[in-house]
């Protein structure tokens, strides 16, 4: 990197194919430890690895986002919901089995209790 500054990652926990799309754009990564910034999500994976998995991602000071396939984000929510910290920032995305559903995003929800329909008029 230019000038010796570390930059931050984006972690991924998605199905397959979000994954995929994600490391062919080139953001996978494997730390000093091992951790990679990915989780795929499969029918044998349990919601306590992808509860390990996203308390890991909030963890680590590498991260800065944290992108999650909104049905696993239904999973955990209780996680999501707790995360309160700017950064990492966790982003709900849809994929191709379920569409995105912006009632049920966090961020979005709590955005809407922070600003009432006046404050945009």
């Amino acid at each position: 990197m230019a000038h010796g500054k570390i930059g931050k990652l984006l972690a991924v926990i998605g199905d397959e194919d979000t994954c995929t799309g994600f490391l062919l754009g080139g953001i996978g990564e494997i730390n000093n430890k091992r951790q990679s910034n990915f989780l795929v999500v499969e029918k044998t994976t349990s919601v306590h690895e992808i509860e390990e998995c996203f308390n890991n991602f909030v963890s680590r000071k590498d991260i800065a986002i944290i992108l999650i396939n909104q049905s696993y984000a239904e999973l955990i929510r209780h996680l999501l919901d707790s995360h309160l910290a700017p950064v990492p920032a966790v982003l709900e995305i849809p994929s191709k089995d379920s569409p995105y559903d912006p009632s049920k995003d966090s961020i979005l929800r709590r955005a809407k209790g922070m600003f009432s329909a006046e404050d945009f008029r």
